[in-house]
């Protein structure tokens, strides 16, 4: 269950970074199509998420210390722009025109992501 919910979560996220940032975009016209690409879009990036970013903070660790964690968010906006070219090999309908609406996007996807692990159970709980 809980892989569901951080599922629907980066999903919302995504939602609010196409929303919010020009240069961030999903290309379908109905409703259920651009959900099931926000659903899809967000199993990517969380998937892109779980394997690459620990192997990065880890082999980077120096630049983590050396910037103060804000190397982090060009490796987050990195991260984005590798699940658009994931996107882009499965043919999904989500595109990022460059690194900044991707660094912008993925300031918003934390953002948004962390305002939703406030309010959600974290599955240590009982």
């Amino acid at each position: 269950m809980s892989l569901i919910i951080r599922v629907i979560v980066n999903a919302l996220a995504l939602w609010a970074a196409v929303f919010l940032i020009d240069g961030i975009d999903v290309t379908t016209q109905d409703t259920a199509g651009q959900i099931m690409v926000y659903l899809a879009v967000g199993v990517i990036f969380g998937v892109v998420n779980a394997i690459i970013k620990p192997i990065v903070k880890t082999v980077g660790c120096l630049f983590y210390a050396l910037t103060l964690g804000l190397i982090g968010l060009v490796v987050n906006a990195l991260l984005l722009l590798l699940t658009n070219w994931v996107a882009g090999l499965f043919d999904l309908p989500f595109h990022i025109e460059g690194f900044w609406p991707a660094f912008w996007g993925a300031l918003v996807i934390s953002i948004v992501s962390w305002l939703f692990s406030m309010f959600l159970p974290d599955g240590d709980d009982g």
